[in-house]
């Protein structure tokens, strides 16, 4: 029998044998449990330890706002405040979350000094912790001057050169920005958009159309109706087309089209100074490393961890509902059908590299991590959450579009706790994959629209581009209104104007030019003639049922009148251009002409203003001085103003004679009587003597 010496001896060499079987029979089922995994670290204290390695953290979160780039450039303007100065640059958060951040921080870094809260626009907070700065005062300032658009760099410019004042000045000048914008708003924006730049566009192409166009219709219109009276039929107009005569020089011609081309290119280059704008934002164009910081630390979290919280926004899940989380998503990725699930909590904005587009950052991190999966974007602050199915057995449609909304967008519940309820949500979620359908092959939510991309997302389009061409047509077409608006309004005044005694009329002494030029004459000539054509023809048919001597006096008076003027017109009657050049058979046209319509009026005249032609039928005859030297003196058939002037400054007559255009060779005008073919010497003795001496010369000719 074996003494008790030997039974411990048994013992002790068979507890290392069962202690060694015990734990190669637990190892594989300790290797099969999920690994506790670490916490992650509160926000106040991942925050500190960035101020801790340097004092300037700018967030990987905002590259289309602020750059990590833009960290040195916050570095130097924090030097400048004369303290310790903290910087954080975070995503824009609700005041309920921002508030105490800054004193959060400042109690796990352990450094006084002046810390700073920028988000993506502006100075939000700001605290001084043993030191002597007037912050609210700078915080305030900077609210109030700055406009909206000025951006968080030049915000914090700002903000550095009030804090840095004493305290008198800065709360001075924070009381003085208050009353200038407290109840105006902020000041205008600093940059446009890019429907201002359209409607720059718009109205740039208006301008460099319209006004060229309506120098080129309105200058030779204007000038029509200044030398000359309008036409005499109201009912056919002067070709505008035509506004000198055959020997104006080539040059002359070109000068308008000239000056309407020099208008458009001035126009063009004046707006390309004025609208100079080429961005429509502060914001620096960021880096390709700067647009990728962000995937690629969620990637790299999320290859630890399925579940990543990020560490600058607020913690959202505690330690129960984190384990809770990791053992839903280990038994579906153990289950049929099932698959990895990855979960990120981290704020969307449209100043992130996916530009605010949930489903286009899921489609980022799963390339970078390259591992197929359920990828559910969670939002920390605003509490919605999106599900992206990438290559699993799952109805992707579903899961991005059907979702429920106590899921997706959250109960009103949810809207009100500050957590947004993520965990109860989450957990909500992953019971709806469990119970999702299965596909017979993987499905994917497929490609997600590309972002804007961040160099041309702040560029201005060009001005000369968009709305500019339709603002060409636009521009066109006004300039010709404008010249229907004008030419009704000249013409309404001048009917008015002569109505009422405000304007002299077309044929009156004080619408006839002394000094006429070749275009006025063909002008007058053609109107007159026009006008005459019209009158005489209809009172053809109105002569053979009057009986009287005097009306059949009348219609061959006026008859042998316009049968003479045409005459001297030749075969050009209807336009005047190509036969009839000399100025004094021009003059004896429109005399002509105007006379027989004055005859068919009842007009019994037989002389018309020896002085001037175109003042119409004489009134009297009165010694005129003709000459500016001596006394010589000539008997002549005047009308009334020229009388007027004959009685009361008889010296200054003279320079009413009507003189015509040089001839050729020539740079002086000759008085109408004096010219060469005697054409025009009859009228001083009348009307008759001028029919006579028009026969005669186109016979001639």
């Amino acid at each position: 029998m074996p003494t008790g010496r030997f039974r411990t001896r048994v013992i002790r060499l068979l507890l290392p044998l069962c202690a060694a079987l015990a734990v190669l029979v637990t190892a594989p089922q300790a290797s099969a449990a999920p690994q506790p995994q670490p916490q992650p670290q509160p926000q106040a204290a991942y925050l500190a330890d960035r101020l801790r390695a340097h004092p300037v953290h700018v967030t990987d979160q905002l590259p289309r706002a602020v750059p990590r780039a833009l960290a040195p450039d916050f570095a130097r303007l924090a030097e400048r405040t004369g303290v310790p100065t903290y910087v954080l640059v975070l995503p824009g958060q609700r005041s309920s979350y921002r508030d105490g951040l800054l004193d959060k921080v400042h109690d796990r870094l352990g450094r006084d000094g002046l810390y700073v809260l920028v988000d993506e626009a502006e100075v939000t907070q700001a605290r001084a912790y043993g030191v002597r700065a007037p912050v609210e005062a700078a915080v305030t300032a900077v609210r109030f001057e700055l406009p909206y658009d000025a951006g968080p760099l030049r915000s914090f410019e700002r903000f550095v050169e009030v804090v840095s004042k004493d305290v008198e000045e800065a709360e001075r000048l924070a009381a003085a920005a208050r009353d200038t914008y407290g109840d105006d708003g902020p000041p205008d924006d600093l940059y446009i958009g890019p429907s201002d730049r359209r409607n720059q566009s718009f109205l740039t192409g208006i301008a460099v159309t319209g006004v060229p166009l309506s120098i080129l219709l309105l200058v030779p219109y204007v000038r029509r109706r200044r030398r000359g009276p309008p036409p005499a039929h109201p009912t056919r107009k002067p070709s505008a087309g035509r506004t000198t005569g055959p020997t104006r020089p080539p040059w002359r011609r070109l000068t308008l089209p000239a000056v309407a081309l020099l208008t458009a290119a001035a126009i063009a280059g004046t707006a390309s100074l004025i609208f100079d704008q080429t961005r429509s934002d502060a914001a620096p164009t960021p880096s390709p490393r700067d647009m990728s910081a962000r995937v690629e630390r969620v990637a790299s979290g999320l290859a630890r961890d399925p579940v990543y919280q990020d560490p600058e926004s607020p913690r959202r899940l505690d330690a129960s509902q984190l384990a809770r989380l990791h053992d839903r998503i280990d038994r579906f990725a153990r289950s049929k059908g099932g698959g990895p699930v990855f979960v990120t909590l981290v704020p969307h904005i449209p100043e992130d590299e996916s530009a605010g587009d949930e489903e286009l950052f899921a489609a980022a991190v799963h390339a970078k991590l390259d591992k197929d999966g359920v990828y559910v974007v969670a939002d920390p602050v605003s509490g919605y959450i999106d599900v992206v199915n990438h290559n699993l057995r799952l109805d992707s449609h579903d899961l991005l579009f059907d979702l429920p909304e106590s899921i997706s967008l959250g109960t009103r519940e949810a809207d009100k706790a500050e957590d947004h309820l993520l965990g109860d949500r989450l957990d909500a979620l992953m019971t709806h994959l469990d119970t999702s359908p299965r596909t017979e092959e993987p499905t994917s939510s497929g490609t997600p629209a590309p972002a804007p991309s961040p160099a041309e997302e702040h560029a201005l389009p060009r001005l000369f581009a968009t709305d500019f061409w339709p603002g060409l047509v636009i521009g066109a077409l006004l300039a010709l209104l404008l010249r229907g608006v004008v030419a009704a309004v000249w013409t309404a005044t001048a009917k008015a104007g002569r109505r009422f005694g405000w304007t002299p009329g077309p044929g009156s002494p004080a619408a006839a030019p002394a000094a006429p030029s070749e275009a006025f004459l063909r002008r007058t000539a053609r109107a007159e003639l026009r006008a005459a054509a019209a009158v005489v023809g209809q009172a053809a048919g109105a002569a053979d049922e009057e009986t009287t001597p005097s009306s059949h006096t009348r219609h061959r008076t006026a008859r042998d009148r316009y049968d003479a003027a045409t005459a001297l017109a030749g075969d050009d009657t209807a336009r005047l251009r190509a036969t009839v050049t000399d100025p004094a058979r021009l003059l004896a046209i429109a005399v002509l002409a105007r006379a027989a319509r004055a005859a068919l009026d009842g007009d019994a005249g037989s002389r018309c203003c020896a002085v001037n032609p175109l003042h119409g039928t004489a009134v009297t005859r009165h010694h005129v001085r003709v000459s500016p030297e001596g006394n010589s003196r000539r008997l002549l058939p005047v009308c009334e103003p020229c009388r007027d002037t004959a009685i009361v400054t008889p010296r200054e007559l003279h320079h009413r004679f009507l003189t015509l255009p040089a001839p050729p060779g020539t740079t002086t005008r000759v008085r109408y009587d004096e010219a060469s073919d005697g054409l025009l010497s009859p009228l001083t003795r009348g009307y008759g003597g001028l029919v006579t001496k028009a026969r005669e010369v186109a016979h001639a000719g």
